[in-house]
């Protein structure tokens, strides 16, 4: 998976990778060269004792080695850019994909998971292609040309790099192959901390209330260790291997100087030639040290990688239609935002019974339809089914008279209105989050948008009123302010369908009854559907659907269901006498 997601993702910059490759051959070669020079003013100068050739390739040197900084600094900066870019190319590409998730993916993968995977596991691949740019293009070039030179130099001491280059490479691969199963435990348990530390941010009201302040500690505690512990042992594999480097390399040196200096003194080797001889098998070696370096980055890279890729590779189960019906097709046809259910069901998968069955009703324009039941009825479900937050495993979800699966994706979420059982805000302003609905909207529009869902008071009484800042999930507001802002944003976008997820239970009963009232008169002719836990919000509506354990099992007014019902009575009566709501 780490080559294929290389091959594809730095195929724009191969212009940068090119140009990485060139500047790092001219810098390498400058770099062979300065030991075959160095050993001439050594050979040829000081033994000669001609200064005037010691100064002229001394300064030739210099020139060689301004030229190869030169060529260095390009080659990283060019390697970088290239870097940058294939991660920005790479959380665009996971961001992309996980917009087009159903809630099954999501769920699948789990938020934590999925920001650990577009941040730390992204960056794991970038770093490689930036160390990559930077050391293992000159790895090869160095270690085969530094052979060569070494060599050329002197044929007979060659046997020594022969010996040296092997144990350096089984040494580190040993150590190597112990370090990918710890990189990948690694991974995972970055995953849980990221989870921990979001549920107790998320929920830090619910730990103070409970105090469970110590408790929490202790879990935090537990996962960070968990990551402490497998990040020591990846670390002391990873201390354990530059000195075992280090040791290799200064064994070689030792033998290259032992061996060496038997053919000084028998007069077949000079002394310059030994020590270029030795630049040359440091090189190599050093280059071998470069390439174990890149191989403890690698294992790691390539464990980020499939997590990556099992992201990029997941298909939504909600599909768009290879044929999609779009707004043309309804030219000179009403929109009404009917919604139609026939015989729907739906089970999760693995799932051993339906979460629902046999589910059939029509939510007509102009109608309140009401959908009623206990806590683990189904509710929530049958609402993510209407917008096709999830597919029907059975029967069809149609609109205006249109199976939902063969709309375009963005005309069918164009005409809904959803405001979730948990309002969700963004980081910005009161204005900002309600353009969420309709970024045209004039402040006319907002205004009465926010007075319809009896949210206008509150607005006005902020010191900067529309433009007043909102934090992150709207947690500077009340749960009953953030139910209102979010009822406001659909709206907003004045849809033909309005679904109202049990948004009316974090209000209390009068501003409940008004915000009712006011969407009667406001939202005629649309469709609207209504999810409740609380009887009062539903008395009015034109028709109520009872569902148990997944099922509808009455319907009917309000009137109606209390004298055929025996479940609706018994739900009334848990909230209220049933003379009460007449």
């Amino acid at each position: 998976m780490l080559w294929k997601l290389l091959v594809e993702y730095l195929r724009p910059h191969r212009p940068l990778l090119a140009a990485v490759v060139v500047f790092q051959l001219a810098q390498s070669i400058a770099s062979l060269y300065l030991p075959t020079l160095n050993a001439d003013i050594i050979d040829q100068g000081v033994a000669r004792g001609d200064t005037g050739y010691i100064l002229s390739t001394g300064s030739f040197m210099l020139l060689i080695t301004l030229a190869q900084i030169v060529c260095a600094v390009i080659a990283v900066y060019f390697g970088a850019k290239a870097a940058m870019g294939l991660g920005r190319d790479l959380r665009g590409a996971i961001f992309e994909r996980v917009g087009e998730f159903s809630e099954q993916e999501v769920t699948k993968f789990g938020a934590p998971s999925l920001i650990t995977r577009s941040t730390n596991d992204v960056q794991q691949v970038q770093q490689l292609v930036l160390m990559s740019a930077t050391l293992m293009v000159a790895a090869p070039m160095l270690s085969i040309g530094g052979v060569i030179m070494a060599i050329r130099q002197d044929a007979q001491l060659s046997w020594l790099i022969a010996v040296c280059v092997p144990v350096l490479l089984i040494a580190v691969g040993l150590i190597v192959t112990r370090m990918v199963p710890l990189f990948r435990k690694m991974q995972a348990r970055i995953d849980t901390v990221n989870r921990v530390l979001r549920e107790q941010l998320t929920g830090i009201r619910v730990v103070r209330a409970f105090v469970r302040e110590d408790m929490e500690t202790e879990r935090f505690a537990g996962a960070n260790t968990d990551v402490t512990e497998v990040a020591l042992r990846a670390g002391r594999l990873m201390a354990l291997m530059f000195p075992v480097v280090m040791l290799v390399l200064n064994i070689s040196s030792v033998a290259v100087i032992w061996f060496g200096s038997f053919r000084i003194e028998d007069g077949s080797m000079q002394v310059g030639t030994l020590i270029a001889f030795l630049s040359y098998l440091m090189q190599i070696l050093m280059s071998v040290m470069m390439a174990t370096f890149m191989a403890v980055m690698i294992p790691r890279a390539s464990v980020s990688a499939d997590r990556i890729g099992e992201v990029l590779g997941t298909s939504s189960s909600v599909l768009p239609p290879e044929n999609p019906v779009t707004s043309a097709a309804f030219a000179g046809k009403p929109r009404r935002g009917e919604l139609e259910m026939r015989d729907v069901g739906f089970a999760y998968p693995g799932a051993d019974q339906p979460v629902l069955s046999g589910i059939s009703f029509t939510a007509r324009a102009g109608e309140t339809t009401a959908i009623i039941g206990s806590t683990g009825s189904g509710k929530t479900t049958l609402v993510n089914l209407m917008p096709r937050l999830f597919d029907v495993t059975s029967g069809a979800v149609l609109m205006d008279g249109v199976n939902v699966r063969d709309l375009d994706p963005d005309l069918l979420w164009g005409h809904i209105g959803l405001v979730p059982q948990r309002p969700y805000l963004f980081s910005g302003t009161v204005r900002s989050n309600l353009l969420y609905g309709n970024p045209d909207a004039t402040e006319d529009e907002l205004w009465t948008a926010l007075e319809i869902a009896q949210a206008r008071d509150f607005v006005e009484q902020m010191e900067e009123g529309l433009d007043a800042p909102i934090s992150q999930g709207g947690t500077n507001v009340s749960g009953g302010q953030r139910q209102r802002l979010a009822i406001a944003r659909a709206l907003v976008k004045r849809p033909e369908l309005y679904i109202f997820d049990d948004s009316f239970s974090s209000l209390d009963t009068g501003t409940d009854a008004r915000l009712r009232q006011a969407l009667k008169r406001n939202t005629a002719g649309a469709t609207m559907v209504i999810i409740a836990q609380r009887v009062s919000s539903i008395v009015e509506a034109d028709q109520i659907l009872v569902l148990d354990d997944g099922r509808i099992v009455s319907h009917g007014t309000h009137h109606e269901l209390l004298e055929t019902s025996e479940t609706y009575r018994e739900i009334v009566s848990s909230q209220l006498a049933a003379e009460e709501t007449v």
